[in-house]
């Protein structure tokens, strides 16, 4: 997970990022800048890992600052692509937004 990390920090620094444009939609519906995205990642922790994601292995970033933030990126074809960005949900995730709930099914 480190190493997928340090690549999407890598790619992140040398500002070859790709924006999904279901990324870009969800940004400005939920006011979250491309700078924040950017801290995201160069600042954030991976809490969970999908490295069977299509068409290149992703994974789920959290980065506290102010409002906690969730990015869903990954690294293909020398690009780093956000995927989506949000806000996570209090009711969907424990007190350090890095862990689901249980589901009450």
């Amino acid at each position: 997970m480190e190493e997928l990390l340090q690549e999407l920090r890598s790619l992140c620094e040398a500002g070859k990022i790709t924006w999904t444009r279901h990324a870009l939609t969800r940004m400005l519906q939920r006011d979250i800048s491309r700078e924040e995205v950017k801290a995201a990642i160069l600042h954030g922790k991976v809490i969970e890992n999908y490295p069977q994601d299509y068409p290149y292995p992703s994974c789920l970033i959290l980065h506290i600052q102010g409002k906690p933030l969730h990015v869903v990126c990954g690294a293909g074809d020398g690009e780093l692509w956000i995927i989506t960005v949000y806000r996570p949900d209090p009711s969907q995730w424990d007190n350090d937004f890095a862990t689901r709930k249980e589901s009450q099914a």
